[in-house]
């Protein structure tokens, strides 16, 4: 008859520190506003010729849905940063390198400028914009690494 019992854990979990859930809620709605505001520069015309402009050459269509799994990546940490999966947030951190990195090479001319790139006269100057576009990813990993709190709670779950 033991095997009809149901087991129960012992121990309690710990709580989701808010600073977590901060971050969490963050990248869900970074990644939502991102999505609008693409949808409102181009509109509905813009955004069919958009698709039919990335999926002209093989390259082009593997950058486009690249880029598309990048984001549903993104969104899959988020929720799982909630649960306390520590590997999470060294996804997100890995997602934003590959992110800022092509962006990078494509705003100096490596790959495809035409569809990802960042407009600017010098190096210095599309860096400066590539800052301020991932500012916002920066502050939510300081909210995933830098606090003791949630550090401590990626470490115990």
């Amino acid at each position: 008859m033991g095997l009809l019992k149901k087991s129960r854990l012992t121990h309690a979990r710990p709580n989701v520190p808010a600073l977590v859930q901060v971050a969490a809620l963050a990248i869900i709605m970074i990644r939502c506003l991102d999505v609008l505001m693409i949808l409102n520069t181009l509109g509905t015309r813009g955004i069919g010729e958009f698709i039919h402009r990335s999926v002209q050459t093989w390259n082009l269509t593997l950058v486009f849905l690249s880029s598309l799994v990048l984001v549903f990546i993104e969104i899959y940490c988020a929720f799982s940063l909630v649960k306390g999966r520590n590997w999470a947030r060294w996804i997100y951190l890995l997602t934003q390198v590959i992110a800022a990195g092509y962006l990078w090479a494509a705003s100096l001319g490596y790959g495809y400028p035409e569809l990802f790139s960042i407009a600017g006269e010098s190096k210095r100057e599309i860096l400066r914009s590539l800052f301020m576009q991932k500012l916002p990813d920066l502050l939510v990993l300081c909210l995933l690494f830098v606090p003791a709190s949630s550090r401590r709670f990626f470490r115990l779950q």
